[in-house]
Protein backbone atom coordinates (compact mmCIF):
# COMPACT_ATOMS: atom_id res chain seq x y z
CA UNK A 1 0.00 0.00 0.00
CA UNK A 2 1.44 3.26 -0.96
CA UNK A 3 -0.48 6.29 0.25
CA UNK A 4 0.34 9.85 -0.68
CA UNK A 5 -1.21 12.92 1.31
CA UNK A 6 -0.86 16.52 0.20
CA UNK A 7 -2.21 19.59 1.37
CA UNK A 8 -1.41 23.62 1.85
CA UNK A 9 0.80 24.98 4.60
CA UNK A 10 -1.40 23.91 8.20
CA UNK A 11 -3.72 21.93 5.47
CA UNK A 12 -3.84 18.72 8.64
CA UNK A 13 -1.82 16.38 5.76
CA UNK A 14 0.51 15.53 8.63
CA UNK A 15 -2.23 14.49 10.95
CA UNK A 16 -4.02 12.27 8.80
CA UNK A 17 -1.16 11.04 7.40
CA UNK A 18 -0.09 10.19 11.18
CA UNK A 19 -3.50 8.66 11.61
CA UNK A 20 -3.19 6.22 8.57
CA UNK A 21 0.32 4.69 9.56
CA UNK A 22 -1.55 4.25 13.46
CA UNK A 23 -4.64 2.52 11.59
CA UNK A 24 -2.06 0.46 9.57
CA UNK A 25 -1.28 -1.51 12.68
CA UNK A 26 2.28 -1.91 11.88
CA UNK A 27 5.24 -1.58 13.22
CA UNK A 28 6.14 2.34 12.11
CA UNK A 29 9.19 4.27 11.38
CA UNK A 30 9.04 8.20 10.88
CA UNK A 31 11.00 9.11 8.29
CA UNK A 32 12.01 13.19 9.28
CA UNK A 33 13.41 14.84 6.03
CA UNK A 34 13.55 18.55 7.98
CA UNK A 35 16.85 20.04 8.32
CA UNK A 36 17.21 22.71 11.57
CA UNK A 37 20.48 24.06 10.14
CA UNK A 38 20.04 27.24 8.83
CA UNK A 39 19.78 30.20 11.30
CA UNK A 40 16.96 32.52 9.52
CA UNK A 41 14.90 29.52 9.54
CA UNK A 42 15.88 27.87 12.38
CA UNK A 43 13.71 29.01 15.25
CA UNK A 44 10.66 28.24 12.77
CA UNK A 45 11.66 24.81 11.65
CA UNK A 46 12.74 24.09 15.64
CA UNK A 47 9.11 24.74 16.17
CA UNK A 48 7.49 23.09 13.24
CA UNK A 49 9.35 20.05 14.33
CA UNK A 50 9.08 20.07 17.95
CA UNK A 51 5.02 20.00 17.24
CA UNK A 52 5.54 16.68 14.90
CA UNK A 53 7.65 15.12 17.74
CA UNK A 54 4.67 15.79 20.23
CA UNK A 55 1.99 14.91 18.33
CA UNK A 56 3.43 11.36 17.44
CA UNK A 57 3.25 8.19 19.24
CA UNK A 58 7.05 7.86 21.19
CA UNK A 59 7.06 4.44 20.10
CA UNK A 60 7.86 5.09 16.54
CA UNK A 61 11.09 4.89 15.46
CA UNK A 62 13.02 8.20 14.09
CA UNK A 63 14.71 8.42 10.83
CA UNK A 64 16.20 11.79 9.82
CA UNK A 65 17.28 11.87 6.36
CA UNK A 66 17.24 15.16 4.37
CA UNK A 67 18.78 14.05 0.92
CA UNK A 68 19.11 10.46 0.68
CA UNK A 69 15.48 9.34 0.98
CA UNK A 70 15.44 6.56 -2.13
CA UNK A 71 18.13 4.39 -0.08
CA UNK A 72 16.83 5.19 3.09
CA UNK A 73 13.52 3.49 1.50
CA UNK A 74 15.23 1.01 -0.09
CA UNK A 75 17.04 0.07 3.37
CA UNK A 76 13.67 0.00 5.11
CA UNK A 77 12.05 -2.02 2.80
CA UNK A 78 13.49 -5.07 4.60
CA UNK A 79 10.74 -6.40 6.91
CA UNK A 80 7.11 -5.33 7.37
CA UNK A 81 6.49 -1.93 8.19
CA UNK A 82 4.56 0.89 7.81
CA UNK A 83 7.15 4.10 7.11
CA UNK A 84 5.56 7.56 7.18
CA UNK A 85 7.78 10.31 5.28
CA UNK A 86 7.27 13.81 6.10
CA UNK A 87 7.51 15.87 4.19
CA UNK A 88 8.54 15.50 0.73
CA UNK A 89 8.56 19.20 -0.26
CA UNK A 90 11.17 19.58 2.17
CA UNK A 91 13.52 16.70 0.60
CA UNK A 92 12.78 18.73 -2.46
CA UNK A 93 13.99 22.05 -0.43
CA UNK A 94 17.60 20.51 0.56
CA UNK A 95 17.99 19.02 -2.49
CA UNK A 96 17.30 22.60 -4.49
CA UNK A 97 19.20 24.47 -1.98
CA UNK A 98 21.85 22.14 -1.24
CA UNK A 99 25.44 21.33 -2.73
CA UNK A 100 24.12 18.57 -5.16
CA UNK A 101 23.23 19.53 -8.61
CA UNK A 102 21.55 16.03 -9.30
CA UNK A 103 17.94 16.47 -8.45
CA UNK A 104 16.44 15.08 -11.74
CA UNK A 105 18.21 11.94 -11.23
CA UNK A 106 17.16 12.02 -7.42
CA UNK A 107 13.35 12.24 -8.28
CA UNK A 108 13.72 9.37 -10.62
CA UNK A 109 15.30 7.30 -7.89
CA UNK A 110 12.63 8.40 -5.56
CA UNK A 111 9.68 7.68 -8.04
CA UNK A 112 11.36 4.26 -9.02
CA UNK A 113 11.72 3.10 -5.34
CA UNK A 114 8.45 4.55 -4.49
CA UNK A 115 6.80 2.25 -7.32
CA UNK A 116 9.23 -0.94 -6.19
CA UNK A 117 8.05 -0.46 -2.13
CA UNK A 118 6.93 -3.52 -0.58
CA UNK A 119 5.93 -2.07 2.94
CA UNK A 120 3.43 0.41 3.67
CA UNK A 121 4.69 3.59 2.33
CA UNK A 122 2.52 7.10 3.13
CA UNK A 123 3.78 9.95 2.03
CA UNK A 124 3.12 13.54 2.60
CA UNK A 125 4.00 17.16 0.31
CA UNK A 126 2.67 20.06 0.23
CA UNK A 127 0.65 21.64 -2.53
CA UNK A 128 2.16 24.38 -3.47
CA UNK A 129 0.46 24.72 -7.07
CA UNK A 130 -3.11 26.36 -6.19
CA UNK A 131 -1.05 30.00 -5.76
CA UNK A 132 0.27 32.64 -7.51
CA UNK A 133 3.34 31.77 -9.91
CA UNK A 134 6.50 33.03 -7.75
CA UNK A 135 8.51 36.33 -8.86
CA UNK A 136 11.93 34.46 -7.94
CA UNK A 137 13.55 32.31 -10.74
CA UNK A 138 14.18 29.27 -6.97
CA UNK A 139 10.61 30.01 -6.03
CA UNK A 140 9.65 28.73 -9.13
CA UNK A 141 12.06 25.94 -9.54
CA UNK A 142 10.69 25.10 -6.22
CA UNK A 143 6.86 24.87 -7.62
CA UNK A 144 7.86 23.64 -10.78
CA UNK A 145 9.63 20.76 -9.34
CA UNK A 146 7.02 20.13 -6.42
CA UNK A 147 4.12 19.95 -9.09
CA UNK A 148 6.12 17.60 -11.05
CA UNK A 149 7.09 15.57 -7.55
CA UNK A 150 3.84 15.26 -6.85
CA UNK A 151 2.08 14.29 -10.19
CA UNK A 152 5.06 11.94 -10.63
CA UNK A 153 4.14 10.34 -7.08
CA UNK A 154 -0.04 9.97 -7.54
CA UNK A 155 0.68 8.21 -10.29
CA UNK A 156 2.36 5.34 -8.64
CA UNK A 157 0.77 5.72 -5.34
CA UNK A 158 -2.69 3.48 -4.67
CA UNK A 159 -4.23 6.29 -3.03
CA UNK A 160 -3.74 10.21 -3.00
CA UNK A 161 -5.59 12.16 -0.46
CA UNK A 162 -5.79 15.85 -0.30
CA UNK A 163 -6.08 17.50 3.17
CA UNK A 164 -8.42 21.00 2.90
CA UNK A 165 -8.92 22.49 6.41
CA UNK A 166 -8.32 18.96 8.31
CA UNK A 167 -10.59 16.97 6.21
CA UNK A 168 -9.72 14.25 4.01
CA UNK A 169 -10.57 14.61 0.40
CA UNK A 170 -9.80 11.46 -1.93
CA UNK A 171 -8.49 11.60 -4.86
CA UNK A 172 -7.11 8.12 -5.75
CA UNK A 173 -8.64 5.01 -3.93
CA UNK A 174 -6.93 1.95 -4.08
CA UNK A 175 -9.91 -0.51 -5.93
CA UNK A 176 -10.92 -3.15 -3.65
CA UNK A 177 -11.47 -6.98 -5.26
Amino acid sequence: MRQLFLGGARSGKSGLAEQAAINSGLEVIYVATAQVSHSHEQGSMAQRVAIHKQRRPSHWRLVEEPLALSQTLLELDQRPCCVLVDCLTLWLSNHLCGPSAGLDVALEQLVTQVSNTRHHLILVSNEVGSGIVPMGELSRQFQDYSGLMNQRLAQVCDEVTLAVAGLPLNLKTKPSH
